[in-house]
């Protein structure tokens, strides 16, 4: 007889340790990989329920500058019905002349969404500032400088979809909008990729934007966002996961780091992250983890690294896994990014 347990945490650990996710990988034959891919990807799409019905984009222009060699945009889009988002879109002067490889920067569960990633400070939130400092959190900006099209928004929720920051305080936003949504239906995660999705869409329809060379790359939750939007649409030709590696068992279960913008129910049933992160091969993926990062552990994101790169042999691929372990915390290390969206993007070796 087990020792008896009155403890949630302790209920919900022991059912964790028992889990055994339908499609954990865990044949290393290549092939087989196929299979396993296919099969896992459609239950993934089911579990994501009915997506919104797109709407035309109708973007509008709020404000350009230029600034650093940048032409630098505020853009309005209507991504469905009943929502529509600001999106910063970066891009360098010489997009005037040709095409250029475009990213899609995801921002992490912070205060300023899309703002700190795309480098937009504030004299009077002085706070943002040190998020963007203490992260090395303005990819955005930093890839746009280095020759890319830009493009970020706020996820649902965040920035400028905040309603006015907190409207309930004391308590986590996301868990409450997943709570409301789940009552009709609708999935806070499921929604915030459908809007993923319509960004991808209005890099395309540019014409200073090439198709066929789009990224994506975020820290934390914007990892998750990367990892998610990476395996759904094959317009993704290579990402940069920042700081978003580990299973399931140690950061949801164990830690409870992790809020309802995140997950679909019943998903840890299914697979755990290493298989999301492994459903991007045969695709390009970069892995960074912080030596020191104390929202996920490194040990556990090298756990994690070794599954996927088990996933990336037997997709055949195994040069297309690349792994940033740096000297930092929970950010943006840029030791390997720009060489690694520089060889998939740009064709540069």
């Amino acid at each position: 007889m087990s020792k008896r347990n009155v403890s949630l945490i302790e209920y919900f650990n022991r059912k964790a340790s028992r889990v055994n996710p339908k499609y954990r990988f865990a044949d290393k034959n290549s092939k087989d990989f196929n299979g396993w891919k296919s099969a896992l990807l459609s239950e993934l799409k089911m579990l994501l329920c009915t997506m919104p019905e797109p709407v035309p984009l109708n973007p509008e222009i709020i404000w350009e500058t230029k600034k650093d060699g940048l032409i630098q945009q505020k853009i309005l889009l209507d991504l469905e019905e009943d929502m529509s988002v600001s999106a910063l879109v970066y891009r360098p002067e010489t997009a005037k002349e040709q095409q250029l490889p475009a990213i899609l920067c995801n921002h992490g569960h912070g205060e300023f969404g899309k703002d700190s990633v795309m480098g937009i400070r504030s004299n009077s939130e002085s706070q943002r500032a040190v998020e963007i400092e203490s992260m090395n959190y303005d990819y955005g900006l930093q890839m746009a400088k280095h020759g890319y099209v830009t493009m970020a928004i706020d996820w649902r929720g965040f920035g400028e979809r905040a309603d006015g920051g907190n409207p309930y305080p004391n308590r986590d936003k996301c868990n409450v909008h997943f709570i409301r949504g789940s009552l009709m239906g609708q999935n806070l995660l499921a929604l915030n990729i459908f809007d993923a999705i319509r960004c991808v869409d209005y890099l395309c329809e540019q014409k200073f934007v090439d198709s066929q060379r789009i990224g994506a790359m975020g820290l934390s939750f914007g990892g998750t966002m990367t990892t998610w939007i990476s395996l759904l649409d094959d317009r993704i030709k290579a990402a940069d996961i920042i700081c978003y590696s580990c299973c399931f068992k140690n950061f949801a279960i164990e830690d409870g780091n992790f809020c309802g913008s995140q997950y679909l129910p019943g998903l840890f049933r299914l697979c755990d992250v290493p298989d999301l992160q492994g459903l991007i091969a045969p695709k390009p993926l970069l892995a960074e983890y912080g030596l020191f990062d104390t929202c996920f552990a490194v040990e556990d994101a090298m756990e994690c690294s070794q599954k996927v790169n088990e996933i990336y042999q037997a997709a055949g691929v195994p040069e297309n896994y690349i792994v940033d372990v740096f000297e930092g915390g929970h950010q943006f290390s840029g030791n390997k990014a720009f060489a690694f969206f520089d060889q998939h993007l740009k064709g540069k070796r």
